[in-house]
């Protein structure tokens, strides 16, 4: 359903929109207003930050209008599948949460469940645009499951600020399991997680060959280098924000791959 993609792709780039905002620490671009900006239905935008926090507010507003008009045809043409339901009350959560996030003045508990919100909406609206169930092909859910959770914890690095706990790739400081505790640990579980979620996808690829595997391959390795680059250049902005491009289409991916039909099923 092309209303149901234009969705998905608008989500995608809400999700990149919010990576930007968190790099570039624009998150109160907007002041503690919600969901006016700087108390202002169209602020002035003489300043930068108000301009990347109000530009992911409008992408958000869209994706909400794009949402509601699923649900609303879902209901309309009877549409089998529950899906824009879903989507409709993920949405709900997620603009919740954003008032939350905003309100509270940007704790990382919040900003994480944003996130992972915004990522279950993605699945949603992929799966119903690909007009697949509510439900994983066998053998597909631990790759999904795998690569939310590295996501997750993606997010959780960042927003602890230990991004930079750990220097080198492909170990931590040198070490296979390095010292110093706290934030450490959480960067190095998150480089764990993405080296597991790699050989997992190559197992996969080899098993069950496919364009949607190769696909998946192809975008995970690339989140490798990119993240290995991002952590030996010193973490430069756009390289963090490809970081969260590429991670977010892993996981668009990853559902694509579990929700599709047309490949073989591993043995």
């Amino acid at each position: 359903m092309l209303l149901a993609w234009t969705a998905a792709v608008c989500t995608y780039l809400l999700i990149v929109l919010g990576a930007v905002v968190r790099i570039t620490g624009s998150g109160m671009g907007c002041g503690d207003h919600w969901p006016l900006c700087n108390g202002h239905l169209f602020p002035p935008l003489d300043d930068i930050g108000t301009v990347i926090e109000w530009s992911h507010r409008l992408v958000a507003a869209l994706v909400s209008i794009l949402v509601a008009a699923l649900a609303i045809a879902t209901w309309r043409w009877r549409i089998p599948s529950r899906l824009g339901y879903a989507a409709l009350a993920l949405l709900i959560v997620q603009v919740l949460l954003g008032a939350v996030t905003v309100k509270l003045e940007l704790p990382a508990w919040s900003v994480i469940l944003h996130l992972g919100t915004a990522m279950l909406l993605l699945a949603t609206l992929l799966m119903a645009a690909t007009g697949s169930p509510l439900l994983l092909r066998p053998g597909t859910t631990p790759l999904v499951v795998l690569a939310f959770i590295t996501v997750l914890f993606g997010a959780l690095t960042a927003n602890l600020g230990a991004a930079a706990a750990c220097t080198g790739f492909p170990l931590c400081n040198g070490q296979v399991w390095p010292a110093g505790g706290g934030v450490v640990h959480v960067h190095w579980v998150h480089r764990l997680l993405a080296y597991s979620l790699a050989i997992l996808v190559i197992v996969r690829a080899v098993r069950a060959p496919g364009p949607r595997a190769t696909g998946v391959l192809l975008l995970v390795l690339l989140q490798v280098i990119v993240g290995a680059a991002t952590v030996l250049l010193g973490l430069p902005p756009t390289l963090q924000a490809t970081h969260v491009a590429v991670g977010a289409a892993v996981w668009a991916g990853a559902v694509l791959a579990g929700a599709g039909a047309d490949e073989k099923r591993p043995a």
